[in-house]
């Protein structure tokens, strides 16, 4: 005679066990959702600066002292004086997320080791103004070395006389302090096509890093 009572426990674990089943499976979608949409979110804010195009408009960058730098399009800036190194970089910023330039460091290429990991933001100079750049839309940034008896302002100023590129890192976010990229631009002097040296210098980027989450390559 078949025992009804441990048939119906039987079915009740079963069922109970399904619908566990049921639930973990939901909860584990529900997670992924979750991921892909903030994934998607944090994509939407992400800014991604780049050199801007030859045929933008010129950069009229002006610093507090008056000092002004004309930037051409893809190009920058860079003019020493006695007391000061002005620098600049006409950008675009090519992500969609508006950029909020927070802090900078300028080091003559031959002086800086490539293949390693992400320079530390914290060793960088902080960004008097928050500079920022629409997405789709173009800007510029600005910097001075200020101080003739720091080392660093002494190897930039022989890189610039014997015409050694300079490395520009910068460090930006989007506009609630997420999302942060360190972009790396490299300042070298630009050649026309019959190779004679024009005036201002080229931008290029060499590398990205991205501080806040994992680095995708």
């Amino acid at each position: 005679m078949a025992d009804w009572v441990t048939i119906s426990s039987l079915a009740t674990a079963g069922g109970t066990l399904v619908l566990a089943v049921a639930t973990f499976s939901s909860v584990k979608s529900g997670s992924r959702s979750a991921r892909i949409a903030e994934r998607s979110l944090l994509a939407g804010l992400r800014p991604l600066l780049i050199p801007s195009r030859e045929d933008d408009p010129v950069e009229y960058v002006r610093f507090g002292d008056g000092q002004v730098l004309n930037v051409p399009g893809h190009g920058g800036a860079v003019l020493q004086s006695e007391e000061n190194i002005y620098m600049a970089i006409a950008l675009r910023n090519g992500g969609s997320g508006l950029a909020v330039l927070h802090a900078w460091r300028a080091e003559p290429r031959e002086t800086v080791q490539t293949g390693l990991g992400a320079p530390d933001p914290d060793s960088f100079q902080r960004q008097q103004l928050d500079l920022y750049i629409p997405a789709g839309d173009t800007g510029f940034w600005q910097g001075r070395l200020r101080d003739p008896s720091t080392p660093n302002f002494e190897r930039v100023r022989d890189a610039l006389s014997d015409g050694i590129p300079l490395q520009v890192d910068l460090v930006y976010g989007d506009h609630e302090g997420g999302n942060r990229t360190i972009t790396r631009f490299l300042l070298a002097p630009w050649s026309d096509v019959n190779g004679e040296s024009a005036e201002g210098k080229r931008v290029s980027v060499l590398r990205y890093w991205y501080p806040d989450r994992d680095d995708p390559r």
